[in-house]
């Protein structure tokens, strides 16, 4: 099991550290999907308690991350096609309306820091960070909404399809693509104009759902 083993056996936030590590890991696509969680080898690599183990797999299974099936143990969750197409259908409606929000308010602050996260993302040539920058380039578009919730419902869902979504930029010409639709997105941000940062963005994440399902379906990659 690929986890980088930490002691934290007298540690108070064993269960919190637990669940860091694995959501980390197969956010990661470092646990492979169906891969077995077995809390016994877990709770020895953290040099813990099988209690933590069991108090961060639950979490885990409630964001959709672990599946635990009666008599086998827990396992890293697959995620079928429909899955993939309905959480970007999902994000597409809640994620406009959360720019859509934030323009108006947005602070030059924050325009500044979306900017650098749009230049490292289309600069970067390490697939591993694609994933991480254009997330914090979103969200930094999307903080200043201060819809707390919304920002915790589209983070939840970026973690369950973020590693799929990260083969896709991989082994497609989806970085090139995804820089200009992120240009376009911080103009109208730095432009005031909430009804076309809304429209790009939904547009954007509509894009990336097809050419996901469509990368998903052609290499058949299921749960």
């Amino acid at each position: 099991m690929k986890l980088e083993a930490v002691d934290i056996g007298k540690m108070a936030s064993a269960s919190d550290i637990v669940f860091e590590a694995l959501r980390h890991a197969i956010i990661n696509g470092e646990l492979a999907d169906g891969e077995p969680l077995r809390q016994d080898e877990i709770a020895g690599i953290f040099n813990t308690s099988r209690i933590p183990v069991r108090e961060a797999l639950s979490r885990l299974e409630q964001q959709g991350l672990v599946r635990t099936e009666r008599y086998k143990g827990a396992f890293v969750a697959g995620i079928s096609i429909d899955e993939v197409s309905e959480i970007f259908s999902f994000r597409s409606l809640v994620e406009s309306n959360v720019i859509a929000a934030a323009v108006p308010k947005i602070r030059p602050e924050t325009l500044a820091e979306a900017r650098i996260y749009y230049t490292e993302f289309s600069t970067t040539k390490d697939p591993m960070e694609w994933g991480k920058l254009n997330r914090k380039f979103h969200y930094m578009l999307y903080r200043d909404s201060d819809l707390t919730f919304h920002l915790s419902i589209i983070n939840n869902a970026l973690d369950r399809i973020d590693r799929y979504l990260r083969a896709q930029l991989t082994m497609t010409d989806g970085v090139p693509k995804a820089n200009k639709e992120h240009l376009g997105i911080l103009r109208a941000c730095e432009k005031g104009d909430a009804e076309l940062a809304a429209k790009l963005t939904r547009e954007h994440i509509l894009g990336a759902r097809d050419n996901l399902v469509e990368f998903l379906e052609n290499h058949r990659i299921k749960p």
